[in-house]
């Protein structure tokens, strides 16, 4: 069976170093990985661009080790993103500052059910889905909602340190959550292209794929690996406030695999907020791996919005609202943006994996099936193929069809950068895309 190689790369490929290697080693590595991409569906139509990360995220990094002996090495990575098409560390969906019809619409039937004295032209938005003014805060919404690392960290995938011990690995700083981790072992794409699991449930993110200020503890010995991390929230006075709790525990052999992960954060507010539960499976069957995951996706308290509600009351009272109102304007628009946000849904994926001579091939489905009365469902399904030109370089193909329901508005992207939304709730969308990827 396939290893498990997002799962060893990312996190126990500490715990597996060669014997051989010298006192101390520093690794520049990295992988590019660009090609031409096609989304239908969207709000300007049909979209041909030259996208970066279409199988995988283009990045680079450095990865280091020093053997202090007796069982102990001290350890480093970071890990840069880079967009291969412009040189840049960011990037937004082809679909923009286009925000889900859903949250439009739940943020202005909640505030005007509140009844105050707020003119239905206040909270329009403007064309193409982007929202202004007094909705989303004087364009907070929709600025700060959409986008892969919008804040341009140089090592936004990976930066920390850690010693490796003969009782298990400690690291801190910027790392991948073991809950995401379970997802991403237990998909038939491995994350990659837009036919993997997760890409039908990002708009908003249903997993913490990284977070900062985390600190993490792994073993890994006779077919089990498993990872505990606790996330500082970093809020003086209160430590509840954005803490982060995860763990994961994967048991693998020759024929099989099977897996668990549990993450759940707190909001700046010290509110519960994102939680997921995420079960996963292998098996061999004929000559490929047959893949499933059923993930549970839970947010009643949606994180880093909690400034929205204010802003836009200021917004208000600056177009005519009158100024007592502020408190109960603020409560209104936040409890609105709040409940736009929330999330309660279960993913599931199935999916089968054969690799042969140079090829490649990877077939699966998708279904983000939401429990929320806005039912926003979103069903994928597709195949990939890679020919592997040498150990380093391959080339590869994508095909993958959308299926939005009820509200459900999601649009493919990559591994490498989000997708967006569609031109309505409803809309599908098909993904066909070509690209070479290299590795170093």
């Amino acid at each position: 069976m396939k290893k498990l190689t997002f799962v060893a790369a990312a996190v126990m490929g500490m715990l597996s170093t060669s014997a051989a290697m010298a006192q101390t080693t520093v690794t520049l590595y990295g992988l590019l990985d660009a090609g031409y991409n096609r989304v239908s569906g969207l709000r300007n139509g049909t979209v041909n661009t030259l996208a970066s990360g279409i199988m995988e995220g283009s990045r680079f990094g450095l990865r280091g080790a020093e053997d202090l002996g007796g069982g102990y090495r001290a350890i480093f990575t970071l890990e840069n993103r880079l967009e291969l098409d412009t040189g840049s560390v960011t990037n937004r969906p082809n679909s923009g500052l286009q925000v889900p019809d859903r949250v439009i619409n739940s943020t202005v039937s909640g505030v005007l059910a509140s009844g105050l004295p707020i003119p239905a032209a206040l909270l329009s938005p403007v064309a193409n889905g982007v929202v202004n003014g007094v909705l989303g805060g004087a364009t907070g919404l929709s600025s700060q909602a959409f986008g892969v690392n919008l804040t341009g960290n140089l090592f936004d995938r990976q930066a920390f340190a850690g010693l490796v011990t003969p009782f298990g690995a400690f690291t801190l700083g910027r790392q991948y959550t073991p809950g995401y981790l379970v997802s991403a072992a237990f998909d038939a794409s491995q994350t990659q292209s837009s036919l993997a699991a997760g890409q039908v449930a990002s708009l908003p993110a249903a997993f913490d794929i990284r977070l900062s200020n985390t600190l993490q503890y792994g073993i890994q010995a006779a077919g089990i690996t498993g990872t505990f991390m606790y996330g500082a929230g970093e809020v003086a006075g209160d430590s509840k406030r954005g803490r982060f709790l995860g763990g994961m525990l994967m048991y693998k052999t020759d024929a099989f695999s099977v897996g668990f992960g549990h993450n759940e954060k707190k909001n700046e507010l010290g509110q519960d907020s994102l939680k997921n539960n995420i079960f996963g499976a292998t098996f061999n069957v004929g000559p490929g791996t047959l893949y499933g995951q059923y993930a549970t996706i839970k947010d009643q308290n949606p994180s880093s919005i909690s400034t929205l509600g204010a802003a836009s009351a200021a917004a208000a009272v600056a177009a005519g609202v009158p100024a007592a109102l502020t408190p109960a304007l603020t409560a209104a628009f936040q409890n609105s943006y709040n409940a736009a946000f929330r999330q309660d849904a279960k993913l599931m994926h199935i999916g089968y994996r054969m690799t042969t001579g140079p090829h490649t091939i990877v077939t699966a489905f998708n279904r983000l099936d939401d429990k929320r009365a806005v039912n926003a469902d979103t069903d994928s399904y597709g195949v990939t193929y890679t020919y592997a030109l040498s150990k380093r370089t391959n080339l590869n193909a994508v095909l993958t069809k959308f299926n939005n329901k009820g509200q459900g508005q999601v649009a493919p992207g990559g591994n490498g950068f989000l997708g967006g939304v569609t031109s309505a709730a409803g809309v599908d969308s098909t993904n066909i895309a070509f690209g070479i990827r290299h590795t170093f």
